[in-house]
């Protein structure tokens, strides 16, 4: 079955342009990763507040991804994002899917 993981981002107010445009342009290279499936940044309703929503086929191949050189790569930036961007730490959630149901065509 899948597995979810999100990150929760609470960006500062009048910084959410420079935030959509930092992982707008990051070079991710997620699809080097076996079990990858998708990827989404969402925006919510509150200010400020966004996610970053990965779908893999394990947990395995979730944990594979942290250990590997594409993680490696995707993240070589990050200390370049300055600090005030974030009104507050990032908060990683992780689930494993218990039901799917899609629209039955």
């Amino acid at each position: 079955m899948s597995y979810i993981v999100m990150n929760r981002f609470q960006v500062a107010e009048g910084r959410e342009s420079e935030f959509e445009e930092l992982w707008r342009t990051r070079e991710s290279f997620l699809d080097e990763v076996d079990g990858f499936e998708i990827f989404h940044l969402l925006r919510g309703d509150d200010p400020g507040e966004y996610i970053s929503h990965t779908i893999w086929k394990s947990k395995e191949a979730f944990e594979a991804w942290i250990g590997s050189e594409p993680f490696v790569k995707a993240h070589a930036r990050a200390g370049e994002t300055p600090k005030e961007i974030f009104a507050g730490p990032a908060k990683l959630s992780q689930y494993a899917v218990l039901m799917t149901q899609k629209k039955k065509v």
